[in-house]
């Protein structure tokens, strides 16, 4: 488990970044299905990114469905929106689902490979059932606009 990026500041909205199962490993995958970008450089590119948008970004990673919903549910009462790679608990995780249902901001769904393009067990997300949206297939490039995407959304009325 990764620990909070950059603290919550006052001037500027909160947006959560959540990571499922395995994404701390990114770049190290010898097919390259993630690409070659670490998980830590990811996530500073994500945090430079939300900071030229005038965003604060909290950017973390669990390999715990728990966790995950645990920070969703944390999220509600600080964050106006929600970006996540649930990772393969995006194919099985109803409990994440539920907490995504009763969050109250946006959602957008994020996934760095194409979900459709693999295993048919991948096709399905439970996920995207609760996302405003969702970006697959881009890789890092997909998690920049995914910030760029929920820069828009927070500031825009439903």
């Amino acid at each position: 488990m990764t620990l909070p990026s950059a603290p919550a500041d006052a001037g500027r909205p909160t947006i959560w970044f959540l990571n499922g199962p395995n994404a701390n490993l990114y770049g190290l995958d010898a097919n390259k299905t993630y690409g070659t970008e670490s998980f830590p450089a990811l996530r500073e590119r994500c945090e430079a990114k939300a900071a030229s948008l005038g965003l604060a970004l909290r950017f973390v990673q669990s390999n715990h469905e728990g966790q995950l919903v645990d920070w969703i549910q944390e999220a509600r009462g600080e964050a106006p929106g929600l970006i996540i790679n649930a990772a393969g608990l995006t194919y099985s995780s109803v409990p994440i689902l539920d907490a995504l249902l009763a969050f109250p901001g946006r959602i957008i769904e994020v996934h760095m490979s194409n979900i459709w393009r693999r295993e048919p067990f991948r096709h399905h997300s439970y996920i995207s059932k609760a996302a405003d949206g969702v970006i697959a297939g881009l890789g890092g490039e997909g998690y920049e606009l995914a910030i760029d995407a929920m820069s828009r959304l927070v500031r825009t009325p439903r």
